[in-house]
């Protein structure tokens, strides 16, 4: 898999919200930076946080609208849409950046237009 099909293949991932192929693209030691949390330092504790996510918002897909990709580094702007646990709308857009080290995704930090919701 090319690099800019792993970082599409991570949105497809989250959309899906398929934990186990999630396992398969991170970095052991990945870090994930999310608005107003600590970094998640750890493939276990980014698995757990998005678990923990995902019950949060059980209806929730990405859609890609661009990728801009220097080496291994990406900045993929997305949109998504869905309902939270209390089946009210939620949508976003933002921009993740990714990094990948040894065919890993090793870094994820996001930035949302709409923080209000956390």
């Amino acid at each position: 898999m090319s690099k800019e099909q792993t970082f599409l293949k991570f949105f497809e991932v989250l959309s899906e919200q398929a934990l186990d192929e999630a396992d398969n693209l991170l970095a052991p030691q990945a870090e994930f930076y999310f608005p107003k949390t600590q970094p998640l330092v750890g493939k276990n504790r980014i698995l757990k946080f998005l678990k923990i996510f995902f019950r949060q918002y059980p209806e929730l897909s990405f859609t890609v609208v661009r990728v801009i990709r220097q080496g291994d580094q990406a900045a993929v702007h997305w949109t998504n849409r869905g309902m939270n646990r209390r089946k009210e709308p939620y949508e976003n857009e933002g921009v993740t950046i990714l990094e990948m080290e040894n065919g890993k995704i090793s870094f994820i930090s996001d930035f949302f237009k709409n923080t209000e919701k956390w």
